[in-house]
């Protein structure tokens, strides 16, 4: 089967996919009430008694660590999504279509996409309501939004993955356990350097880390880091983890579609 059949079966899956946020919207817009709730409680709660390493609007700071945050919470939404399918068994009437085993995961995965792309710009433009500023140029800002797409693009995969691997009641639970500790043990809202030595540590080396320092260097933002990898090398390190993690979760979610059983 040619790569154009299969992006094409992929683009019809994918329109499938995006027809049913179009009926049912509650799961987004849920998800963005929730990170807007996240950014009032931690920049006017909290905010005011955090000092930056190096300085800087604590706000300005904390923005563009939540527009990471955002790209990784949308895990649990595809998992969900992938494995109601698989439990209504929609997923087991396309693998008894003559299609690619890569093409439904990969219309989930663009559908998931676009839909963050809408999330993530209805974040932004509320950051900027509440007083975020964004001082970069306009190809750095864009930069920016690439990588944390190019983020939730490589999370998703995994989300797939579990969807495909964990359809019980718990599937969910577990993916909470996993999404949680990494998102908060990052530089999303607090720095690095104010953790014990290898607690930072630990939050230097986080894939969401590393997204939020690139976009916070891009957008013109407080870093929060002086030193350390995500001090003089946060660009390359966003665009490497991603890649990392799509090159581990996108062949184990095609071969999981495979071997799914009823």
């Amino acid at each position: 089967m040619t790569a154009t059949t299969t992006l094409r079966q992929s683009w019809i899956i994918m329109l499938r996919d995006l027809k049913h946020w179009q009926r049912e919207p509650w799961t987004p817009l849920f998800g963005i009430a929730f990170t807007i709730m996240l950014v009032l409680v931690f920049g006017y709660l909290f905010g005011g008694s955090i000092a930056l390493p190096g300085g800087g609007d604590y706000l300005d700071y904390l923005m563009p660590g939540m527009f990471a945050l955002a790209m990784l919470f949308g895990v649990e939404a595809t998992m969900s999504a992938i494995a109601n399918d698989s439990k209504k068994g929609v997923t087991h009437r396309f693998r008894s279509l003559p299609i690619s085993s890569v093409a439904v995961p990969l219309g989930r995965a663009g559908a998931d996409l676009t839909n963050s792309a809408v999330e993530l710009l209805v974040l932004m433009a509320g950051g900027l309501l509440i007083g975020w500023q964004a001082g970069g140029s306009w190809s750095e800002s864009l930069l920016a939004v690439g990588l944390l797409l190019w983020l939730r693009f490589a999370v998703l995969w995994l989300g797939i993955f579990l969807g495909l691997v964990l359809r019980g009641e718990g599937g969910v639970m577990a993916v909470q356990i996993l999404v949680w500790p990494i998102g908060f043990l990052s530089s999303v809202f607090v720095s690095p350097q104010d953790m014990p030595h290898w607690l930072g540590l630990l939050a230097q080396w986080n894939p969401v880390s590393a997204t939020a320092a690139a976009c916070r260097e891009l957008f013109g933002n407080p870093s929060g880091i002086t030193d350390g990898i995500l001090a003089d090398h946060a660009v390359a390190v966003a665009l490497v983890w991603p890649l990392v993690l799509a090159a581990v979760f996108v062949p184990l979610s095609a071969r999981a579609f495979r071997r799914l059983s009823a």
